[in-house]
């Protein structure tokens, strides 16, 4: 089939196999110019693996340390009728890629915060690599099912507090306006808590350890975004504010309770970057297309993958990791720092619908939203007829 994008709100409902693969190569080649990762860890899992920063991680580990991965996401696979999700065609480019240059890899497709995947992962960890150097958890849900309880549970993106007004952007109608909305309820911020902060992350450390799979010295991330002024209303002040605080709470909380293997967790905090998950919070594409002008400008924008390349050679395998007072290790410091931001402020002040396109760098946004899907890429014929049917 010939597949161009079909594009609804704030989510791309198609993918581009040629073109997830593209993406995925050129992630790799960017790791394979860099210098190789001093220290890298040898065997690494990666939960939530298929897209963004997971996809970079698992890249990073891969083709700069030479690990061996376990990817462990949650795609739809393709049919003859309808494509796979863009995650998906990543992971089987990643296979084919690793494969050639004789590295080990296996993917595992299900819920990864259901138990059953836990022991899917556990029983492959056990069988064919060893204990697991580094761990890292970069899972995007709307929605988690408790194992326990069978509950599900759902997040929102709402202030707390108060009803908060701001503009946004409507990428449909290509509109720059104001949005309101309401403050979250006591449930609100104790769903989102439920599915986005650290407890499945702790269960994943748990049943690790538990299993004795955990190698001394052993290393766990789960990533964030924490933002400044114009982000911390829906962002840090938010009921994902809240959920994130818990991050850091379970990596305390993995400090103390794994002494036994010296185990480090962090919270990294990275850059705002166009994600499926960053496009459906309102503001955030209004400040990406603003910050990405200001940063590129300044010659410091950072995709993925230099994010995380930086992360695992300057944060992560760095002899002497800065740390933030809260413990967190930080690769977003040249979106955050006073001078970027203060340029940001002033744009923020003054676009409206009629210079939006004068002061933002909305076409650097919106072809990165079509990379995630596969779209976008000068390299590719988007007019050719492929076969959707891509197999792991």
């Amino acid at each position: 089939m010939v597949i161009k994008p079909k594009i609804r709100g704030f989510i791309c409902t198609n993918a581009h196999p040629v073109g997830c693969a593209e993406n995925v190569k050129r992630q790799i080649s960017y790791v394979k110019q860099q210098p190789p990762i001093e220290n890298a860890p040898k065997n690494v899992l990666v939960i939530g693996c298929s897209t963004g920063y997971g996809l970079a991680s698992r890249i990073t580990a891969a083709f700069g340390g030479q690990a061996h991965t376990l990817g462990v996401c949650f795609e739809k696979e393709p049919t003859e009728k309808k494509t796979a999700t863009a995650g998906w065609y990543n992971t089987a480019a990643f296979h084919q890629e690793a494969e050639s240059e004789g590295l080990k890899f296996h993917s595992i497709n299900g819920d990864a915060f259901s138990d059953e995947i836990k022991q899917e992962s556990i029983d492959y960890i056990k069988n064919n690599m060893g204990k697991i150097d580094l761990v890292v958890y970069s899972l995007a849900s709307p929605k988690r099912k408790d194992p326990e309880s069978g509950e599900l549970y759902s997040s929102v993106l709402k202030p707390i507090g108060k009803q908060y007004t701001t503009k946004t952007y409507n990428t449909d109608k290509d509109q720059v306006h104001e949005v309101t909305l309401d403050p979250a309820t006591d449930d609100d911020i104790a769903n989102t808590v439920k599915v986005m902060g650290g407890e499945d992350w702790e269960r994943w450390i748990k049943a690790l350890h538990d299993a004795d799979l955990l190698a001394n010295d052993c290393q766990t991330t789960a990533y964030t975004y924490i933002g400044k002024k114009l982000t911390w209303p829906i962002y840090g002040h938010a009921t994902i504010g809240r959920a994130k605080e818990d991050l850091d709470r379970a990596s305390s909380a993995l400090d103390d309770t794994y002494k036994d293997v010296n185990l480090k967790a962090y919270v990294s905090s990275l850059k705002a970057l166009v994600t499926q998950a960053s496009s459906a919070i309102p503001v955030m594409p209004l400040y990406i297309s603003l910050i990405y002008g200001v940063m590129k400008e300044e010659g410091t924008h950072e995709g993925c993958i230099e994010q995380i390349y930086r992360l695992f050679t300057e944060g992560l395998y760095a002899e002497t990791p800065e740390l933030d007072d809260a413990g967190r290790l930080h690769m977003d410091g040249y979106e955050t720092n006073d001078k970027t931001q203060a340029k940001v402020e002033a744009l923020w002040d003054k676009v409206t619908q009629e210079n939006f396109h004068d002061l933002a760098d909305y076409e650097g946004y919106h072809n990165d939203f079509l990379k995630l899907f596969g779209f976008g890429f000068d390299n590719v014929d988007y007019d050719a007829d492929v076969n959707p049917k891509v197999n792991w």
